[in-house]
């Protein structure tokens, strides 16, 4: 009786403390969800999940904000048909969470007549903090620990690397689940390989459809298959040393009996035949792992003929592929380490003030020179313990793998992957579940993290949880993991730079052009509400006067192959408008037409905006 009691307290109090970081992450996951500006990879989600398209805005004309923002307005006859039809045609992702951003953003009202970021936001959101059970769920399932399930599950509700993701409306939360599922069915097979035992058939299938639904998902979700595939075939080769070491002791034993041969008057024994103590069939696990590599193969090539017809896909991804000159070379080492050290920590290094990024990076570099030695220190006494090495194994394998392949594609391929932080989701949960166990070992192990600090383990725990808390907060305030773009900035700029009508210039090439400028005329749209707010009726004439130009023109000149494309569209513009006028190149990459020679170029040291290079003119005659 005493002991039901306590395996039922024991499981209210898993459940309880499994509550609290499941809280905590909805709370920072949904702060100031809405706050920050969207950036171009999520106005294409919010376009493409609409079922809209971004073809219909006119290019190589002048529009104004309400013509270039109508991509984002919702229309009720929208199915997910129009959905695929335009993300097919015009992107390179594949379909299921532009399918799911659709019938969800269904349930929120829109704004001005615009789709609700908040709404998109939140799905992702709600994605990031299924997390944190799912993570508890692989950890217990891979390590049978509550404590390292609990510390797995802390990490991910804190790691502002986990949040970022969460705050954007996209699809790697999502991702991420399916990239913790499928390790799921990994750490089940492995345990099979090392018994020897078969795999059972819902986890074959099971697996085989979770690989589907991922690669529907993201199209990265490959590499951590293929991260996957690297561990089978080290277990592979691990169990094929093995078994050749058994036969080599077995031929060495039957050489010493033939040598030494037993006396006449005793018996011989029968000796003993082999005889391992799993499974008599090795290959016992390997056909269906086998089955299921072949599944996983066929639900990626369909994929292939989509993603081979995307005439986009190319444009869209040129920001990641290029040669390598000079420091290039270096870069991308740089870029993976900064994306290793936000899954734990990362404090205001974006902030405004330069004192605050100072102090934030000293206090970043002495809290890793501590921790670090802390945590491998943990690992090294999980790959001690045979009950905890195999798992330690498979993860560190996935981890080391991952980026084994992210390196290989940057260097050998000329694919920079640790370009974009949010690539490595193929390989996070791996990382959070090695966190758990380390710090697990941590908390049993007081003297594991003394040293010249003189911190106990359990102090340690403490201390490295608090650092993820405070670098929550750092993402959730936009004071670090700052979105690439910044059109709110550069709005309140052109507000306090330009006193006459405006014309906002760019070159596009693609839909992510677009985007830039849908930002931009998004905190237009902003501003003007907030206008209209607060004048309310009232608004007087000379208010009207004060604030008719914060509704731009923008000028989208396509370019091609031949830029000078971009520039004959400025040019027969810049003749058509009336003056005075001011003219922002923004991001304009083509010549200046000879019509600029008339404007007059502003000299004035104006402060730098991210993802938005410009350069004004004024022009009055």
């Amino acid at each position: 009786m005493n002991l039901v009691l306590k395996t039922q307290n024991s499981k209210l109090k898993t459940l309880l403390l499994l509550t609290v970081w499941v809280l905590i992450a909805i709370g920072l996951r949904f702060t100031h969800l809405s706050a920050k500006p969207p950036w171009t990879d999520e106005f294409s989600t919010l376009v493409f999940s609409l079922g809209n398209s971004f073809l219909p805005v006119p290019l190589d004309q002048p529009i104004s904000v309400d013509v270039l923002l109508q991509p984002l307005q919702p229309q009720p006859t929208a199915t997910i048909k129009d959905v695929w039809k335009h993300l097919s045609s015009e992107s390179n992702h594949p379909p299921l969470y532009f399918f799911l951003t659709h019938w969800w953003m269904r349930l929120f009202p829109t704004h001005e007549g615009l789709v609700s970021l908040w709404g998109a936001r939140s799905l992702a959101a709600v994605f990031g903090a299924a997390s944190i059970p799912a993570v508890y769920a692989l950890s217990k399932l891979a390590f049978r620990s509550r404590l390292v399930s609990h510390f797995a599950a802390a990490m991910m509700a804190t790691s502002p690397y986990g949040i970022f993701l969460a705050q954007e409306a996209r699809h790697y939360t999502l991702a991420i689940l399916w990239v913790i599922a499928s390790l799921a069915c990994l750490v089940i097979a492995s345990r099979h390989i090392q018994n020897r035992t078969q795999i059972p058939i819902w986890v074959a299938l099971s697996w085989v459809g979770i690989n589907a639904i991922g690669i529907a998902t993201h199209y990265f979700f490959t590499l951590t298959l293929c991260s996957e595939a690297l561990v089978l075939l080290f277990l592979a080769w691990r169990q094929w040393t093995r078994k050749m070491g058994e036969i080599r002791e077995i031929r060495e034993m039957g050489e010493i009996k033939a040598q030494h041969p037993p006396h006449p008057p005793h018996p011989p024994h029968p000796p003993h035949p082999p005889h391992p103590p799993h499974s008599p069939s090795p290959s016992a696990p390997w056909l269906r792992i086998y089955a299921v590599a072949a599944g996983t193969f066929v639900a990626a090539l369909v994929w292939l003929p989509v993603f081979l017809h995307n005439s986009y896909g190319g444009k869209l991804t040129e920001w990641i592929q290029g040669s390598r000159t000079g420091m290039a070379w270096i870069n991308p080492i740089f870029q993976a380490i900064a994306a290793w050290i936000t899954m734990i920590s990362l404090l205001p290094v974006e902030a405004p003030h330069l004192a605050v990024v100072i102090a934030s990076g000293i206090l970043m570099l002495i809290f890793f020179i501590w921790a670090v030695p802390i945590l491998v220190r943990g690992i090294k006494v999980q790959l001690k313990q045979p009950q905890t090495r195999l798992m330690v194994q498979v993860f560190v394998g996935l981890v080391v793998g991952a980026i084994a392949l992210f390196f290989i594609f940057t260097y050998f391929f000329g694919i920079d992957l640790t370009r974009g932080a949010r690539y490595n989701f193929v390989y996070f949960p791996a990382v959070i579940v090695l966190l758990g166990a380390s710090l697990a070992v941590c908390w049993h192990h007081p003297t594991l993290a003394k040293g010249r600090w003189g911190i106990n383990g359990k102090k340690a725990v403490v201390i490295i949880w608090l650092m993820g808390l405070v670098s929550a907060i750092t993402v959730v305030c936009n004071l670090g993991y700052q979105k690439y773009y910044r059109p709110d900035l550069f709005v309140q700029l052109i507000e306090q730079t330009s006193h006459v009508p405006v014309l906002i210039s760019t070159t596009q090439k693609t839909h992510v052009h677009i985007g830039e400028m849908m930002g931009i005329a998004r905190e237009f749209k902003i501003t003007e509400v907030l206008n209209r707010g607060n004048f309310g009726s009232d608004l007087s004439e000379n208010s009207i006067q004060n604030t008719k130009y914060t509704s731009p023109l923008f000028l989208l000149a396509h370019q091609h192959e031949d830029p000078s494309t971009s520039t004959s569209a400025l040019q027969k513009t810049l003749k058509t408008l009336p003056r005075p006028f001011d003219l922002w190149l923004v991001n304009f990459y083509a010549n200046e037409p000879e019509e600029v020679k008339n404007c007059v170029v502003d000299t004035k040291s104006l402060p730098a905006v991210n993802g938005y290079e410009y350069k004004l003119y004024h022009c009055s005659h």
